[in-house]
């Protein structure tokens, strides 16, 4: 597929369908694009596909099922939209650094595909703001789904969350007081179940749903 340059073209780029519940479109809104006249638009719209299909059905469409519906807070960037904002202080990290995350068109350093996007879980709220408890959305993706990645921030315990080739499955926190790497292999609490840290927000999450 070639790089959308109509608007009747990103508009075909926009509906595709990358899971039952889920569309290119959702993924492609950015502030920083909107605010300053800029496109975000793949420099590679099948790889772009490719990593946002895999994100969807691996990791959104499950937690979806579990927890009913995912708000997008931020997802796909262009390389030029994530270099402009990592030039403006504009919470990006460089380029480099974030391709197959934010920059799903782009492969990392040693080749691998993949997706990044910030989630809010609309019916993990209600618990994480009695409670502020995020970790107990963090141990129930490490249990159940094939993620890469995740970083949780203070408002809703909104999380980005990243699928890659051969996944490293680690978490990191920016919500205080408990700022900091929660797990990553070889730390003890990796292996095994945590359900212990999630049974209880669960259980009152689904008799809500």
């Amino acid at each position: 597929m070639r790089k959308p340059l109509s608007v009747k073209a990103l508009e075909t780029f926009g509906r595709t369908r990358l899971s039952e519940n889920f569309f290119m479109r959702d993924f492609l809104y950015s502030e920083i694009a909107a605010i300053n006249g800029l496109a975000n638009i793949p420099d590679d719209p099948d790889l772009a596909i490719a990593a946002g299909t895999a994100l969807c059905e691996n990791l959104l469409e499950p937690l979806r099922a579990r927890f009913g519906q995912i708000s997008i807070r931020s997802a796909f960037r262009a390389a030029e939209i994530n270099h402009f904002g990592n030039q403006h202080k504009l919470n990006c990290a460089v380029n480099t650094a974030n391709y197959a995350g934010h920059i799903w068109d782009q492969r990392d350093e040693v080749g691998r595909m993949g997706a990044t996007a910030c989630v809010v879980v609309n019916s993990f709220i209600p618990y994480y703001e009695r409670t502020g408890h995020w970790e107990a959305m963090a141990w129930w993706v490490h249990d159940h789904l094939p993620y890469h990645d995740m970083e949780f921030f203070p408002r809703f315990a909104a999380f980005n969350l990243q699928w890659r080739e051969m996944p490293e499955r680690q978490i990191y926190s920016y919500v205080p007081p408990r700022r900091g790497r929660l797990t990553k292999p070889g730390m003890t609490n990796h292996a095994g179940s945590h359900a212990d840290h999630y049974a209880a927000a669960l259980a009152e999450i689904v008799r809500k749903l």
